[in-house]
């Protein structure tokens, strides 16, 4: 939502609802916890992983944390995608995390722009290509960590029903998997919110919920173009940068 202009050195548009402000912040606790029991089983001979192990009261304990934030993990993709599923059938949200074919003619577009044959960077609405490719690759990795995790945590049950082939194969995907999620985050994300000179020292709309309006023209223009043309008072929301406590 997009508000009438207030006295303050910097304007603010809403860009998060509380409820995905707390998704998120669920989702980075649970990231950390499952990264950290996942890895120091992975690299167990490491001395800071037998040092986690010692401070967690052994593996037994990291491995029913690892399986506790798995559960939970598990709980909140299906939430989100049964919230996603409600809400674009019921409540006629726009799929704004869909992948079209302007994600590619975008990214292209960009490829042009950073060697220097183009004049500004594209056009983007609510989500751009990059935050859907890292959107769809978390969400499809996770529930691919999901079912791997399942048959791992049960391997003597699930071979009841299937091959037993599928317990090693399940233990590669899961680890080669979780490293590549890892890696996605702690690289590309990391840097798009953190490191990023745009944004430095943080990307702060996911945890206010706000967005600075000068960024929202650089990086979301057609949403921002969007909110201005609706121009209804009732369901606009701008603020100044004292309100949001900065």
């Amino acid at each position: 939502m997009v508000s009438k202009e207030l006295s303050g050195k910097e304007e603010y548009v809403r860009r998060f609802n509380l409820y995905r402000i707390i998704e998120h912040l669920v989702l980075i606790m649970l990231f950390v916890v499952l990264a950290t029991t996942g890895f120091v089983q992975k690299f167990h001979t490491l001395s800071v992983s037998r040092s986690i192990f010692i401070g967690l009261g052994g593996i037994d304990s990291v491995r029913q944390i690892h399986h506790i934030a798995g559960v939970f993990f598990a709980v909140l993709t299906l939430q989100h995608i049964l919230a996603v599923f409600i809400g674009i059938i019921f409540f006629k949200w726009p799929p704004s995390m869909l992948i079209t074919f302007k994600d590619s003619r975008d990214a292209l577009h960009n490829v042009r722009y950073y060697m220097g044959l183009l004049d500004s960077p594209a056009m983007c609405g609510r989500y751009t290509y990059k935050e859907k490719f890292v959107y769809w690759l978390i969400l499809l990795g996770g529930i691919q960590m999901i079912f791997t995790g399942l048959f791992l945590w049960f391997p003597v049950d699930m071979t009841r029903y299937i091959s037993g082939q599928i317990i090693p194969v399940s233990k590669i995907i899961h680890t080669n998997n979780a490293m590549l999620i890892f890696l996605l985050i702690a690289v590309w994300h990391i840097y798009d919110n953190v490191l990023n000179p745009e944004v430095f020292p943080l990307n702060k709309s996911i945890f206010t919920g706000y967005i600075k309006k000068s960024s929202m023209e650089l990086e979301h223009p057609l949403e921002l173009k969007e909110l201005m043309e609706a121009g209804d008072e009732e369901e606009t929301e701008l603020h100044s940068d004292h309100e949001i406590g900065k």
